[in-house]
């Protein structure tokens, strides 16, 4: 059973009152002094405990296993701002649906089919949450190591490829449609996170983690990311793997319905290669994750050119970084952002920003969040991969995009 959080400051609260916590504090000390009078006489004093901050977790840790609810509202859901009220739930908690994976990414819902898609990427395997009896098994494997998966406004899937270095669709029919695997004659590097346009294109971005050995596949030899050619691309992979090569910086594209693909900016005007991508609910901005912050973008009126580029937010939160990765849009334009704080437990978890960028609200997890969507017949049911497991809550908005 979770247990009050042991936090005497700050926004998230305690029990002891500001005068409580200061005659605490008066009262220690004066027993300093007399203890300080005391050590003089006896010589130098010894140096002090160190103390570390004030626990931000639930204490005892909490049991996410089903057998052991949380009261109401759940205290790992925390309003940063009363703005944040509007979009919880107090009479819902975070579930845990799944544990077991490697690392999990890319969740996408599925309207039509009601489930949830998303990827255990070092175990090549896509696996699959069926809405209505909560049953959790493999959809695809081998799945390319895929990463990010969303679904377009006809319902398709669509797939970023590490191992193939491209991006595929599944279309209705069960064919696999390859969508862009290359720039200008060059291989792409592992294209990580997709968004679909309302105009038909998908936006993507591009950058290198697939390029390796636990996540997919080494370059061949001579390649941007092996360049001595030590690592061995083919060893426990299908006969002609091992050959491509990495040969394009960390750049975002966008690919229309033709299959022309376009660059939109390159990793070196945009500072960094990119990661998690999504769009306002208008179509108007795109939101993309580099340097573990977000990028906010005007789309122009031609649909594929962007300018005024800035950064949406810091993404401190009490003096710690709450990196992001992937990201998803509210109907009403809040970004939901995954978080990892790294060793700063409970600081992972989710981020909650308004579309000026302001904090609004968190959502603890008691591991480093990758990515998120919006999910559930209604759209209102937040999906969250969490390092090796799958959670969910329910919240009182929508998501913006599909899946």
């Amino acid at each position: 059973m979770t247990k009050k959080i042991e936090k005497t400051t700050g926004k998230e609260g305690g029990a002891v009152s500001r005068r409580g916590a200061l005659l605490g504090l008066g009262t220690a000390a004066g027993a300093a002094a007399i203890a300080t009078s005391a050590l003089a006489q006896q010589g130098p004093a010894p140096s002090p405990p160190r103390i570390g901050p004030p626990s931000v977790i639930s204490s005892p840790p909490r049991d996410f296993s089903p057998n052991n609810p949380v009261t109401y509202p759940d205290p790992d859901i925390i309003t940063i701002d009363p703005e944040f009220n509007a979009l919880r739930v107090n009479n819902t908690a975070i579930h845990r649906l799944f544990t077991g994976g490697m690392w999990d990414e890319g969740p996408a819902w599925c309207g039509q089919g009601r489930y949830l898609v998303w990827s255990d990427i070092p175990n090549d395997r896509q696996l699959r949450y069926i809405e209505d009896d909560g049953r959790v098994s493999v959809f695809r494997q081998p799945s390319n190591n895929s990463n990010g998966n969303t679904f377009d406004h006809q319902g398709r899937q669509i797939s970023c490829e590490h191992r193939g270095r491209r991006i595929v669709r599944y279309e209705h029919d069960g064919s696999v449609t390859i969508v862009a695997d290359s720039w200008q004659g060059k291989h792409l590097n592992s294209p990580n996170d997709v968004a679909a346009h309302v105009d038909g294109s998908y936006w993507f971005t591009d950058p290198p983690p697939g390029a390796s050995l636990y996540e997919g596949m080494p370059d061949a030899p001579g390649g941007l990311r092996n360049m001595n050619g030590l690592l061995n691309g083919k060893v426990g992979q299908p006969a002609g793997s091992g050959v491509l090569k990495g040969e394009l910086p960390s750049n975002i594209y966008r690919v229309d319905s033709s299959g022309r693909v376009d660059l939109i900016i390159s990793e070196e005007a945009f500072g960094g290669g990119g990661n998690g991508i999504a769009f306002s609910p208008d179509y108007k901005k795109v939101y993309i994750v580099s340097r573990q912050v977000v990028w906010s973008f005007d789309i122009a009126a031609d649909g594929k050119t962007i300018r005024n580029q800035k950064q949406f937010a810091d993404f401190m939160v009490d003096g710690i970084r709450c990196a992001t990765d992937g990201i998803r849009v509210d109907i009403y334009g809040n970004l939901w952002c995954g978080s990892n704080a790294g060793n700063n437990v409970g600081y992972s978890g989710v981020t909650v920003w308004n579309p000026a960028g302001k904090l609004i609200g968190r959502i603890r997890l008691p591991e480093t969040c990758a990515n998120v969507c919006f999910g559930g017949p209604k759209r209102n049911r937040l999906f969250m991969t969490a390092g090796q497991s799958l959670y969910a809550l329910y919240v009182n908005t929508q998501g913006a995009s599909p899946g």
